[in-house]
């Protein structure tokens, strides 16, 4: 299977920011030391062009990220400090995703090792998250005319309410979010389909929430691509999740996950989202087990990459 990365998906936020830039490289390493992913699969991405950034985001926003004018309550909403890296990373992570959504559409199932920032906005970012990948992809497979009806599956704890917002009125895009009732954001834009589940969720009623909201949003979508957003904040004893699923319910998740949409003969996108385990590498641990599932799909390992241009 072939995944996007780039060393610059971490950028230093400092010793006592919360978000867990260490998970990007260490889930790289994992991947290849388990032969989860083979160096030949990997795509490197270049950062992704403007003129794709502004199918999705005004022109004002992506202007004060070019130039570093965000205002001091526009730094907080947005929850990680600005610089011009940050700038960068983001345009790489966003890239990566079209990458991915490439390859998905020609070996029926790809990665991005970063992405799933599904709280940023048109307008603004929030909740550690810049730009919305997904939806730059959504734009860039548009105006190549490579799909024209897509799926989102965010699994990650936090509802998805950028993408919500971003799709509201567009019936090409179905979203599906199966998240914290009680958890951010405060404010849900409702999606295609929202799943809302109580603290302290464990594996059985999670499980038996997805199976019947998959099947809905599958038979619903009429999708041409799937992209999921396999957030491990679901685990018990995540910084942010409140929920209580253990890794075995994770990776029964994700295995159910891949299978449906295999099943369902959509070319799949799997992107991080959020995890916030004790430590960078107890939540890159977690992501492993979607490429485990994915890798237990797969026929073998997919063809040799070179490294990727552009968005």
């Amino acid at each position: 299977m072939r995944a996007s990365f780039h060393a610059d998906y971490r950028v230093d936020l400092g010793p006592t920011h919360p978000y867990p830039m260490g998970k990007y490289p260490l889930l790289h390493g994992l991947l290849l030391e388990r032969g989860l992913l083979h160096a030949g699969e990997v795509m490197t991405p270049d950062e992704a062009p403007r003129p794709l950034l502004d199918r999705v985001h005004t022109a004002a926003y992506l202007d004060s990220l070019e130039q570093g004018t965000l205002s001091a309550a526009e730094v907080r909403r947005l929850g990680v400090p600005w610089s011009a890296r940050l700038w960068r990373r983001s345009r790489l992570a966003a890239a990566g995703t079209c990458l991915a959504a490439r390859a998905a559409l020609d070996d029926g199932l790809a990665a991005n090792l970063a992405g799933g920032t599904h709280h940023a906005f048109a307008d603004h970012g929030e909740g550690f998250c810049v730009l919305n990948d997904v939806a730059i992809a959504i734009e860039a497979l548009r105006a190549e005319g490579l799909a024209r009806r897509f799926l989102i599956v965010d699994l990650d704890v936090h509802q998805g309410n950028g993408n919500a917002s971003l799709y509201a009125h567009d019936p090409t895009v179905y979203t599906l979010s199966l998240h914290g009732s009680n958890n951010y954001p405060a404010v849900k834009p409702p999606s295609s389909l929202d799943v809302a589940l109580a603290d302290g969720t464990g594996d059985e009623e999670y499980l038996s929430a997805l199976a019947p909201a998959l099947e809905r949003a599958v038979a619903e979508a009429s999708a041409d691509i799937a992209f999921y957003l396999a957030g491990v904040d679901v685990v018990a004893g995540d910084r942010y999740g409140r929920l209580a699923l253990t890794r075995a319910g994770l990776a029964a998740r994700e295995r159910h996950v891949l299978s449906r949409l295999r099943a369902a003969g959509l070319p799949t996108v799997i992107t991080l989202a959020g995890g916030y385990a004790p430590t960078p590498l107890a939540t890159a641990e977690l992501h492993t087990e979607v490429f485990a599932a994915a890798t237990a799909l797969a026929p073998g390992p997919g063809p040799a990459a070179t490294n990727g241009e552009g968005a």
